[in-house]
């Protein structure tokens, strides 16, 4: 748990783009911590590609750096694969995490720096849904009012993530890497990446992602992403209803963004933890080329009053 001010920053930085198939908003807000370490894009269609969209959260440790570096440069470098432009985007996506840390690991002002973040994207194109995914960050998506699960939580307590650290010649300890990290794959975080005997997919801390892949039909309502600061209090579940009830009131997605955040926002810090943390929370809904009202009118029909409780 890292230091926290006397008082929450609740302001929030909150953006919409929208297109016929896309309403997408976001939020990000610091909150009790003492700087805001994460960054977010949302890009509904690719310079390289104008025909696919590209969606991301990265929650930062140990400093900004890389998230921002992250935020600004990776879709490029999924997107400028040979893998992308062949089509094999699940592909794209794993070389593209790998070829930009070691990129960053070569550069002199970032192979120094402590920080590291976790990254987590959405790529969509076709109605195919791509989900890279390194560290805790999550997403999910509402399909007919049900949890879709789009990725797992890199945590150094998984069986097969502390094997991995073990073998690198790392340790876990109170559930961290090295007694120090608490989540096990990241981007940066260069100083768990140093073993010359090791693939970078075999190091103590990998940028490999974990990559899901769906077809998208018209049951697939909205897709969401957010750091540990939101899925630290609420579940899958739980953010699920929180949100399709919003939607049903045909509410903005930033202002859902906005009004998850201050749900999840810890009323005092003094024992640290849960609701501390920065947050931040890309929501996409999937209009599939109707009025928002449509995709309201689908989530109003099994909402129940006592989804839409009134926020902190």
């Amino acid at each position: 748990m890292g230091q926290t001010l006397s008082e929450p920053v609740t302001s929030k930085d909150s953006q919409k783009v929208e297109n016929h198939l896309y309403s997408v908003g976001s939020s990000s807000m610091q909150g009790w911590r003492i700087n805001m370490e994460d960054a977010h894009t949302h890009i509904l269609a690719l310079p390289e590609d104008k025909s696919c969209a590209f969606l991301a959260v990265y929650d930062g440790h140990g400093g900004a750096k890389v998230a921002q570096y992250s935020c600004k440069y990776l879709h490029t470098r999924i997107a400028n694969q040979p893998e992308f432009k062949q089509g094999n985007i699940e592909a794209a996506i794993r070389k593209g995490f790998i070829d930009f840390d070691s990129e960053m690991a070569s550069d002199e002002e970032m192979r120094e720096d402590l920080a590291g973040t976790t990254a987590i994207c959405v790529v969509i194109k076709d109605n195919k849904l791509f989900c890279g995914n390194v560290g805790d960050s999550r997403a999910i998506a509402s399909v007919n009012g049900n949890v879709e699960t789009l990725s797992t939580d890199h945590k150094p307590n998984n069986d097969d993530e502390r094997k991995r650290i073990t073998a690198a010649g790392g340790w876990v300890e109170f559930n961290r890497v090295n007694g120090n990290l608490a989540l096990s794959r990241a981007l940066g975080d260069f100083i768990f990446k140093r073993n010359t005997d090791k693939k970078a997919e075999e190091q103590v801390v990998t940028a490999a992602p974990d990559v899901v892949v769906k077809t998208i039909n018209e049951n697939w309502e909205f897709i969401l992403i957010a750091c540990d600061g939101i899925w630290d209090v609420l579940s899958n579940e739980e953010v699920l209803k929180f949100v399709r009830a919003r939607i049903a009131q045909q509410m903005s997605p930033e202002m859902i963004c906005e009004e998850l955040m201050t749900r999840c926002l810890a009323p005092n810090c003094q024992m640290g933890g849960l609701g501390c943390d920065n947050m931040t929370v890309v929501l996409c809904l999937l209009l599939h080329g109707e009025p928002y009202s449509v995709l309201a009118n689908k989530c109003a029909k099994n909402v129940s009053n006592g989804d839409i409780s009134p926020t902190k």
